[in-house]
């Protein structure tokens, strides 16, 4: 969740977008693809019980109120630290650098009531923390860097003039991108595809007059599948583990199979039915902002200063 989380706030940025509007616009979607996986799972323990077996009778030792009193005991607290980060950014109430900050005071909180917050595990928290805030800071700088090397020998150009002669129109390109993310997903970690992958696509998206909410969501359902599949399968490595020893390692990837499959099934949906992101209209100028055009040669090299040229 924290990395699917971190992924739209850094997707909103590299759009031009508000995140408020990235995640009201993921609502539906994620609540379509949890109904997705409630229903395979439900089917699959339907036709194959032996896939899902039931806790035998003498590990139910909870029963009537006692039974409902420890599962709200279990789901109010993380339904609580969820709603501190995004509840606060769908009302409006906090920015969300201010939500993160808040979940991340929630979880430190809930944690201290629970005793389970040594010294130890605080100090390990925020090493990983600063290691994750800094490979996040140099792969933006080597993105920049890239980026501004690319559109000075008018790559981004070139890019864009390939994606919008695509046949198809807007509908080759949506085919072709998410064909092209689906499989950089299997090289480069989301970050990459966030930093210098994303950038060259929302002008053609914009330009061919797609919907950039719209687009968001598309392409975060599609890199999500990237945590489900080898290298970068962070789940299965989560997985691997809590699982016992007796689970093979190749177990995990081939059960990780059918639930990409719905991934890319929720891909499909989404370009059917459009209208599940909500409707959420792109809002291309906030109010204060001002325009300033910008001198263009004939190479439409628009990009750099004129003395840089």
């Amino acid at each position: 969740m924290r990395k699917t989380r971190l992924g739209r706030s850094i997707l909103d940025e590299q759009l031009g977008i508000s995140v408020g509007d990235l995640y009201k616009g993921a609502l539906m979607p994620s609540l379509v693809l949890t109904g997705l996986y409630i229903l395979f799972v439900f089917m699959l323990t339907l036709f194959k019980p032996s896939a899902a077996p039931a806790l035998p009778l003498s590990a139910r030792t909870l029963q009537g109120w006692a039974l409902w009193r420890s599962a709200l005991i279990s789901i109010v607290p993380p339904l609580f630290l969820i709603f501190l980060v995004l509840g606060t950014i769908f009302l409006g109430w906090a920015t969300p650098t201010e939500g993160g900050a808040m979940g991340a005071t929630g979880a430190l909180i809930l944690a201290w009531l629970k005793r389970r917050l040594p010294l130890d595990m605080l100090k390990q928290a925020m090493d990983s923390t600063t290691r994750l805030s800094s490979f996040v800071l140099f792969i933006l700088i080597g993105s920049t860097v890239f980026s501004l090397v690319f559109r000075g020998v008018n790559g981004d150009l070139w890019v864009e003039h390939l994606l919008t002669g695509l046949p198809g129109g807007a509908m080759g390109f949506l085919i072709v991108v998410n064909l092209l993310v689906f499989v950089l997903a299997f090289f480069l970690d989301f970050f990459e595809i966030a930093f210098i992958i994303i950038p060259l696509l929302a002008p053609v998206a914009h330009k061919l007059g797609i919907d950039l909410v719209w687009f968001g969501v598309l392409i975060g359902i599609n890199i999500q599948t990237s945590f489900m599949h080898p290298p970068f399968g962070f789940a299965l490595f989560y997985l691997r583990s809590v699982a016992p020893k007796e689970i093979k390692t190749t177990d995990i990837y081939r059960g990780a199979i059918p639930f990409v499959l719905i991934q890319l099934a929720m891909v499909a949906l989404v370009i059917t039915f459009p209208a599940i992101t909500g409707g959420v209209q792109q809002q291309v100028l906030s109010k204060g902002v001002i325009e300033v055009p910008m001198e263009q040669d004939s190479y439409g090299d628009y990009y750099l200063p004129k003395e840089w040229r």
